[in-house]
């Protein structure tokens, strides 16, 4: 007997529901803090004498595109992006993604990485900081990159925060596979919030502003479950590569970057 689209949506959404329950789906840790010790911290897109020991590097010096390209070619792009007063921005045009001046992709790529990147929200505001983007996924020139994907969105006003499964295009969420917590701590539209990239491995955590959202195994089949249940469904090997670019997305909306770094080797392109 042939399944009902109710019954077929049901086991769906608990495929998803027990994928995303065994990567977990909390604030599962906060950053520890040192007693009596003050930390200083560093001026806006510069680094402290404690980060250059511990390996970290400016992606973004404040004044230039140094060290970014736009997504699938080979200079940065001539519309859409913005550097003024220390900050790195998006145009707003109209909520389109990649339409206007595209992603831009650090001229590296990362495996074992830690990125930091302070970002602020405009009313209704929708953008992503992608990782292990290839290049080879996807079609150029049609949408965002293919990549995973820390969602930034206002998600009292953009319609992509009732979107997806269980609230997995939120804040923080790692984009259409696993939602971040509603206990996560983020701050409101208009100021600025610390995302926290983490990859060792397979093993991957997001962090915002000091907290652990969630973390999961790229090689699990816990994984593998949300990827078949997403839109990444027919990108083979979606999620799998050694190492990828960092991505900053043009969806169409005005997002503001600061204080990009990242720790952990650059690699060749492949």
């Amino acid at each position: 007997m042939a399944q009902s689209a109710t019954s077929s949506r049901m086991k769906v959404s608990l495929v998803a529901v027990a994928a995303t329950a065994a990567l977990g789906a909390t604030v599962l840790a906060t950053s520890p803090t040192v007693s009596g010790v003050a930390v200083v911290a560093a001026a806006d897109n510069t680094l402290t004498a404690q980060e250059q020991a511990a390996g970290w590097r400016l992606l973004f010096d404040g004044t230039s595109t140094k060290g970014w390209r736009n997504a699938h070619a080979d200079t940065f792009p001539s519309k859409g992006w913005l550097v003024k007063d220390g900050i790195l921005s998006v145009v707003e045009s109209g909520g389109a993604e990649a339409a206007h001046g595209g992603d831009i992709v650090t001229l590296e790529e990362y495996g074992d990485f830690e990125l930091k990147v302070d970002v602020k929200l405009t009313k209704g505001a929708n953008s992503g900081i992608k990782y292990f983007v290839t290049e080879k996924l996807g079609t150029p020139g049609r949408g965002s990159a293919i990549g995973l994907e820390f969602q930034l969105l206002d998600d009292e006003m953009h319609p992509d925060a009732k979107m997806g499964r269980d609230g997995n295009r939120t804040f923080a969420s790692l984009y259409d596979l696993m939602a971040a917590p509603a206990s996560k701590p983020v701050k409101p539209v208009g100021e600025w919030n610390t995302a926290h990239i983490v990859s060792k491995g397979t093993k991957v955590e997001h962090w915002l502003n000091g907290a652990k959202v969630l973390e999961f195994d790229r090689a699990s089949d816990a994984f593998k479950k949300l990827v078949a249940i997403s839109k990444y469904k027919d990108y083979v090997g979606f999620g799998q590569a050694k190492s990828g670019h960092l991505l900053l997305q043009d969806h169409g909306n005005t997002v503001y970057f600061r204080n990009i770094k990242v720790k952990g080797a650059a690699l060749p392109n492949t």
